[in-house]
């Protein structure tokens, strides 16, 4: 996800956020994954919260002729082994990668 892509998933992101009443911590698109630090209720189904694939491929055409732009593999857990800090900086520091 580069260029107005990434702009527009940034927003789609942000706004899904805010109509669920998530708050998102940190975020990090990189090329080929999404970092997403949120806080949220444990009950909050995932699919809930990153279901833009519909709205980038009606916006970006280019993007039909991927198999699929989210996968089913992916990875969540709440925080507790480390610090909300140590999530927020290993986020940042995906930014760019």
């Amino acid at each position: 996800m580069v260029g107005k892509i990434k702009e527009r998933l940034e927003q789609i992101i942000l706004q899904v956020a805010d109509e669920l009443g998530i708050k998102v911590l940190e975020l990090a698109i990189n090329l080929d994954h999404v970092h997403l630090f949120i806080s949220a209720y444990p009950t909050m189904p995932v699919h809930k919260i990153i279901r833009s694939s519909n709205i980038l491929r009606k916006e970006f055409p280019e993007l039909l002729k991927l198999p699929s732009l989210w996968t089913h593999s992916y990875f969540v857990s709440t925080i507790g082994a480390v610090s909300k800090e140590t999530i927020e900086k290993y986020i940042r520091a995906q930014k760019g990668v």
